[in-house]
């Protein structure tokens, strides 16, 4: 029968689901309210781990799935909430009927201005159905436009990366394709945006239409449009759903402007964010990481305050520090990139005599490049890939103290690398600590 979408039994049954559809809506506003609570606190810890580890892609769909959870949380609590009055509207109007304004005995001022701002009680129920309905429709149409802004960034750095920096194609053809593609998102992005404020200015003029229609194909694509379109130009089509739409976008904006604002308390401090000659942060000791559940900066020791004759170390393993391996020892790069999401479920013959080979090749290139140097002098050091409490993969290694005088000390992670030919060392992390004997 829903194939025939003309037949009048059809038509008979939308009707019938859309005056029941109320129901509906509660039962997936409550389930999905509890779900998305839940899962926020587990994603936000993910999107920070990745972050922190330089998973660019993995933080960046945790990121769209935080976003998402945000918008759909708002909206459906402001589902719930609505509905709730519409349904107490019923309750009331049940008991009471409609709103008998001469039995409120006012003046005829007051009775002609409620007559005409307040109106009859059944359209107040009516208007909060409409807006019940529509802002449970909008919360799910608004998850497209995140992913559709997030599709069109994502087409543009793919077109930086697999064209503008792709050394299998020529420069100059290279440069030029890479141009005119960038230039005509970036435009066309400009344009979709014009043309969504404006609830489709550019397809009603004849001559902008004609210019339009290209970028509106294309960016149908590219923003995934086809899947939505007809919830779009419903949702466009009726003046109150245009009405309820300009009053969402400000109200939006001002959550995020509000979220913004925090407290501060100095003009120079915000908080210990990186660890220096005059600032500790919990990020970079691993006692306090442990403690306070909380991620590592790139590099950490075992304690601020040390005791023992020996200080831990530990580098965190990121894709960017394997980069900076391959462009130290370009011999390590593979041919064919393993990196990034991958299934386990593929199956290939690995030669595990030349794998176990190459990974002593790499330890010994992570000891070529790292080392560790407290105030001036330099101490040996011996990396080998290892595993924090948090499970955190990076390269470790401990230090002899014993010779050091007590008190305040400055610890120097540095790297070596290549540029222009030549080998220089620079050092990443600075993290101060005490030693104090037993």
């Amino acid at each position: 029968m829903s194939s025939d979408y003309n037949n009048p039994a059809f038509k008979k049954l939308l009707q019938r689901l859309q005056e029941e559809s109320w129901q509906l809506e509660l039962i997936i506003s409550g389930f999905a309210i509890f779900g998305l609570f839940t899962a926020f606190g587990p994603i936000s810890e993910a999107a920070q781990t990745a972050k922190d580890k330089q998973q660019l892609v993995w933080a960046i769909i945790l990121i769209i799935a935080l976003i998402s959870c945000s918008i759909l949380i708002f909206n459906l609590l402001l589902h719930v909430v609505l509905r709730g009055l519409w349904i107490g509207a019923l309750g009331l109007r049940y008991v009471s009927g409609d709103i008998d304004y001469d039995s409120l005995n006012y003046s005829e001022k007051f009775t002609k201005y409620l007559k005409k701002k307040v109106g009859s009680f059944d359209k107040y129920v009516a208007t909060l159905e409409n807006y019940c309905s529509i802002i449970f429709a909008v919360s799910f149409l608004l998850i497209f436009y995140v992913l559709a802004l997030t599709f069109t960034i994502l087409s543009i750095a793919l077109i930086a990366t697999q064209i503008l920096d792709n050394d299998n194609i020529p420069e100059t053809l290279r440069t030029i394709l890479g141009v005119i593609l960038i230039l005509f998102i970036v435009f066309g992005m400009i344009f979709t945006f014009i043309d969504f404020i404006t609830q489709g200015w550019l397809k009603k003029k004849k001559w902008t239409s004609k210019i339009y229609f290209p970028i509106y194909w294309v960016f149908s694509f590219i923003t995934l449009s086809f899947l939505y379109r007809p919830l779009i130009y419903n949702f466009l089509d009726n003046k109150f759903g245009k009405r309820l739409s300009f009053i969402l976008l400000p109200v939006y904006l001002l959550i995020l402007i509000l979220t913004s604002f925090n407290y501060k308390f100095s003009n120079y401090f915000d908080g210990p964010d990186y660890s220096s000659e005059q600032i500790a942060s919990s990020e970079n000791y691993l006692d306090l990481i442990e403690e306070n559940n909380s991620f590592i900066d790139g590099v950490a020791i075992s304690s601020k305050v040390i005791s023992e004759p020996y200080v831990n170390v530990f580098i965190l393993f990121t894709d960017n520090l394997e980069n900076n391996v391959f462009n130290y020892n370009p011999d390590l790069k593979p041919e064919k990139e393993k990196r990034g999401l991958r299934s386990d479920i593929i199956v290939n013959d690995t030669n595990w005599k030349h794998i176990n080979q190459i990974r002593k090749d790499y330890i010994k290139t992570v000891n070529e490049m790292y080392s560790v140097r407290i105030d001036s002098l330099d101490f040996d050091s011996e990396f080998v890939l290892s595993e924090s409490k948090q499970k955190h993969l990076g390269f470790e290694t401990y230090i002899k103290i014993s010779n050091l005088q007590e008190g305040k000390h400055l610890l120097k992670v540095m790297r070596k690398r290549i540029k222009k030919g030549d080998t220089i060392q620079q050092h990443i992390r600075k993290i101060p600590f005490w030693y104090f004997k037993n």
